[in-house]
């Protein structure tokens, strides 16, 4: 399952089973059972979309965690407030308007449903997995299988909801067989490990064995760091309630068996993800100063 656009040159995973097809969103021709819209970033695709579609069994729109205009611990989907969206951020293609895209695409949907469409959308975090071309999490499996110590921002103990990859799919297919019109679905790892403990847990995957360096602001400052510069830190946890998707029967993959299969792809593939983070000499001045205190 693929999702968004990328520039990187990528292989067929594995091809449609029958009677799955990839098929434009404007194509009146088609007459599917169930749609599963996995590209839409704008409101207005998706009100096109479950127009077209208005008849099919399931429309099933990907959403995202970042719709959630409020910072509560967990988020949940009738209840913690939405981004709200201007006209000029529906049709904006930047990252500071994608939370509110995504909002106004979950209220698409409800007004969809209103109309007697059975859309629905689900909200993942950020995904990892097998394929993953963002190689945010590849960044971290990068560090642990090439170096004996790791530098982790803050004190390690930064909380950022993920989910895997092929558990986003699983729930795509739970919501449109089960879920309700209009209803929006959380999704997310089971157990919410912070970003020392998701260090660790790659180390047990890959194996081998890491140490886990800690610095703060100050510290970084030496190399002329941030914490925001290393991928999966946020200031503020960042959770969702999945017990409403937990409520149709979905169950996500141990996290031991989903981080088994991503390091395994990703030994197997070029990724690294060094680009989505500092490079090792900036590191190395950290650890310099740090190994002086």
């Amino acid at each position: 399952m693929g999702r968004g656009c990328s520039s990187r040159p990528t292989k067929v995973i594995s091809r449609p089973p029958a009677g799955v097809v990839d098929a434009p969103r404007h194509d009146r021709r088609r007459n599917p059972d169930v749609v599963i819209d996995c590209v839409a970033y704008h409101p207005g695709e998706v009100r096109h979309a479950t127009d077209v579609f208005a008849d099919c069994e399931a429309y099933v729109v990907i959403s995202s965690g970042s719709a959630y205009g409020d910072e509560e611990i967990p988020k949940r989907e009738d209840e913690t407030a939405l981004h709200e969206c201007t006209d000029e951020q529906a049709a904006d293609d930047s990252m500071a308007s994608y939370g509110p895209r995504k909002a106004e695409i979950d209220r698409s949907v409800t007004e969809a449903a209103a109309e007697g469409v059975n859309a629905m959308s689900v909200r993942p975090p950020v995904v990892y997995g097998p394929h993953d071309y963002t190689e945010r999490f590849d960044y971290w499996i990068d560090r642990v299988l090439n170096h004996g110590r790791v530098i982790v921002p803050g004190d390690g103990d930064c909380l950022w909801h993920l989910t895997f990859a092929p558990d986003v799919a699983s729930a795509l297919r739970t919501v449109a067989e089960e879920g309700t019109p209009g209803g929006t679905y959380n999704t997310g790892d089971r157990r919410l490990p912070v970003l020392a403990e998701w260090v660790e847990l790659i180390a047990d995957a890959l194996d081998t064995e890491v140490e886990i360096v800690t610095a703060n602001e100050r510290e970084l400052a030496a190399a002329a760091l941030e914490p925001d510069d290393f991928p999966l830190y946020r200031p503020y946890p960042h959770v969702l309630s999945t017990a409403k998707l937990a409520d149709l029967g979905w169950e996500a993959t141990p996290i031991e068996t989903a981080l088994e299969r991503t390091v395994k792809n990703h030994r197997e593939s070029e990724r690294t993800g060094r680009e989505n983070g500092p490079d090792r000499e900036a590191e190395k001045r950290v650890l310099s100063v740090l190994d002086t205190l």
